[in-house]
This record gives C-alpha cells, sequence and structure tokens, in this order.
C-alpha cells in the first residue's frame, strides 16, 4: 500500500508517517519509482508508535525499541529492556497520581451534590 492508504487506515498524517520514517520508527519499501510501499504490519506498527506517542514517550525513546523489534540483538535488546523499564516506570507512576486525583476529584463530586441536596432540602423547608 501507499503512504496515503497508510495514513487512511491509521489516522496518521502522511506528515507523521514521513517523520516516523526520519526518526528510525517506521521502515517502508520503495517501489522502482521512488514511492513509499507499505504492508499490513505497518498498520500495527503505526498503532503502536501512535499508543507510544499519546503516552508520553519521545520518539527517541520508541527508536530505541524499534530495532529491538525488527532486528534483535544483544546489544539492542540490553538497551531497549532498559528503555522499556524506565517507561514503564513512568508509565506507572503516572497512572499511580491520574488514579490519586480521580480519587480526589471524585470525593470533591461528593461533597459537592451533598452540598447542593442540602441547600435544595433548607431552600424546601423554607418555602
Amino acid at each position: 500500500m501507499r503512504i496515503g492508504e497508510l495514513s487512511a487506515r491509521t489516522g496518521a498524517s502522511r506528515r507523521s508517517l514521513r517523520y516516523y520514517e526520519q526518526q528510525g520508527l517506521l521502515v517502508s519499501a520503495r517501489s522502482p519509482s521512488g514511492q513509499r510501499c507499505y504492508d499490513d504490519d505497518h498498520v500495527q506498527r503505526v498503532a503502536l508508535i501512535q499508543a507510544f506517542l499519546a503516552a508520553g514517550m519521545s520518539s527517541r525513546t520508541i527508536a530505541l525499541m524499534v530495532p529491538c523489534m525488527t532486528e534483535p540483538n544483544m546489544n539492542r535488546a540490553r538497551q531497549a529492556l532498559t528503555a522499556m523499564n524506565q517507561e514503564r516506570n513512568r508509565l506507572s507512576s503516572t497512572i499511580d497520581s491520574l488514579v490519586a486525583a480521580r480519587a480526589a476529584l471524585d470525593h470533591l463530586i461528593d461533597v459537592n451534590r451533598d452540598f447542593l441536596a442540602n441547600v435544595v432540602d433548607d431552600q424546601s423547608r423554607t418555602d
């Protein structure tokens, strides 16, 4: 498939796909005329890249992990494992912070609901 179809199937812009290639996150084959060619595996790779980027990973960090996924060797595997563990720890910390923020927000919502319910009750008693 060409870059336009990959873009349509993944929701990533053509510019983003070219950027992913420039950063070494995505590798395309080239047609005799020089056009980029992709296959179904690239759709999954782009989805993974997008998920990692959405989770706050930098393209540099993702690039450390990609060679291990496509052309593994001992050195790449060690570098990738280090990057993966660091990102996992960062994500876990972020998740913990988000869960705590949600719990605090849930508490404030309950307090606000109780306040509003009491105001309505007080107003109906005075009417």
